[in-house]
């Protein structure tokens, strides 16, 4: 489903494109598409850094909100990733399509998470309001631990 998804995204591009059940055709280049080309390792580093990411005490819909942005950006940084392996099979030598595949590929993935947990931070994830107190409002409340009354010596 992916391979013809980037057909509709690089068609427009002037790419003869043929999509096939194991991969691509691409300005008359084959290019085989296994399971490892689809971008699960994309999906389980976002999945690992969601790990970290929510601990804090936010709201449950700015979670689900990240979560579903995140999912969502994950999805089309592949698709992205798999076009521009396309543009280059189709207008450079087949080797610079490998060497991006390979190596280059999961830095854009890194790219992503960076900018996608600055945007959650900054944007998306709320903390929640009134479940904790401050060391102040503690003291105030005499509630801060200190001993009335007499003191044992």
């Amino acid at each position: 489903m992916e391979v013809k998804m980037v057909g509709v995204l690089v068609r427009p591009l002037g790419i003869n494109y043929l999509a096939h059940q194991n991969g691509m055709t691409v300005n008359g280049t084959y290019a085989g598409m296994t399971w490892n080309c689809l971008g699960w390792q994309s999906l389980l580093l976002f999945l690992i850094t969601l790990l970290v990411g929510l601990r804090g005490n936010y709201t449950l819909g700015s979670k689900i909100e990240a979560v579903v942005i995140g999912l969502l950006g994950t999805f089309l940084v592949n698709l992205l990733r798999l076009v521009l392996i396309v543009l280059l099979l189709g207008y450079s030598r087949p080797i610079f399509a490998v060497v991006y595949h390979d190596y280059l590929a999961a830095v854009v993935t890194i790219f992503w998470l960076f900018a996608f947990w600055w945007f959650s931070y900054s944007y998306v994830l709320e903390e929640r309001k009134g479940i904790e107190r401050s060391a102040d409002s503690v003291e105030r409340s005499g509630l801060g631990g200190e001993r009335r009354g007499k003191e044992k010596l």
